[in-house]
């Protein structure tokens, strides 16, 4: 398996969202090194705009011609075990296997609720609300821990002395608030506190804004683990895509809309 984050600055919102800008390039070397060395599995990340542009047409157009199914998905982390709404895609594929061939295995794991800081941290932060700086005042910047934190961004700055509490902020007055620390934004990103940073602050700061929440990776990965090791089982049908046939795989489709995913004939009773 080869697992990649192409960069993702010339698609990213905070970017100049310029997919010719050179760095976009990537994404379809990515693809280019894929269906050369051809991997059985590959995973790449990006950010969740990727899905507007040309680079993930050419890129897909390699990896299908290279003999790969695909599976693709945009994630909000905090309905995957991540106390933060951040929502990055995937690009699931494996040689000879038929598209969509994650979905029930991704699906059947997507909490039904968003985590909170709450949840993830319970009470250890010592805080109720901390601030988060907004990229326009227009926006709210404090932020309670009863709901899941925004995006982790690669700066982390204190509260000026000026701020107005917004509209939308949940509390009246900025008393007490503060920024969450470095260490925190990076347990936020779910990193265990065993994990060591090396580099200056403003290099850490950069290197947790950056990440993929370690859980979300995790989610990821077990969802595959799932796959490879059980066949998946529905109401009445055992499915072991694996082992399948090509020409019978491609006559069935898996409903989304069921909890159960029940495994349902295409056309022609076939």
């Amino acid at each position: 398996m080869i697992i990649g984050g192409p960069p993702c600055q010339d698609f990213s919102p905070a970017g100049k969202r310029n997919e010719d800008g050179g760095r976009g390039d990537l994404t379809v070397c990515f693809a280019q090194i894929i269906s050369k060395v051809r991997p059985k599995w590959f995973v790449m990340e990006n950010v969740e705009r990727i899905v507007q542009t040309q680079k993930l047409v050419e890129a897909r157009e390699i990896f299908k011609a290279a003999g790969y199914g695909l599976s693709q998905y945009v994630l909000d982390a905090s309905y995957c075990g991540v106390p933060q709404k951040r929502k990055r895609f995937f690009l699931i594929g494996k040689l000879r296997e038929m598209d969509d061939f994650m979905q029930p295995y991704i699906f059947s794991r997507i909490s039904k609720t968003p985590m909170t800081m709450r949840d993830y941290f319970g009470n250890t932060l010592g805080l109720e609300y901390y601030y988060r700086h907004p990229r326009s005042y227009a926006r709210r910047g404090i932020f309670s821990i009863d709901e899941p934190s925004p995006t982790i961004r690669g700066v982390n700055r204190p509260m000026p002395d000026g701020y107005q509490i917004h509209a939308n902020d949940p509390v009246k007055s900025k008393t007490g608030v503060r920024p969450l620390t470095t260490i925190e934004r990076s347990y936020v990103q779910t990193f265990p506190k065993e994990f060591v940073f090396l580099g200056n602050k403003t290099e850490i700061e950069q290197m947790i804004g950056n990440a993929v929440p370690v859980n979300l990776a995790n989610f990821v990965a077990n969802a595959i683990n799932e796959y490879l090791n059980r066949p998946y089982k529905s109401r009445n049908l055992e499915i072991d895509f694996e082992n399948w046939p090509s020409e019978k795989r491609m006559a069935y489709y898996v409903s989304e809309s069921s909890p159960t995913y029940t495994v349902k004939k295409k056309k022609n009773n076939q």
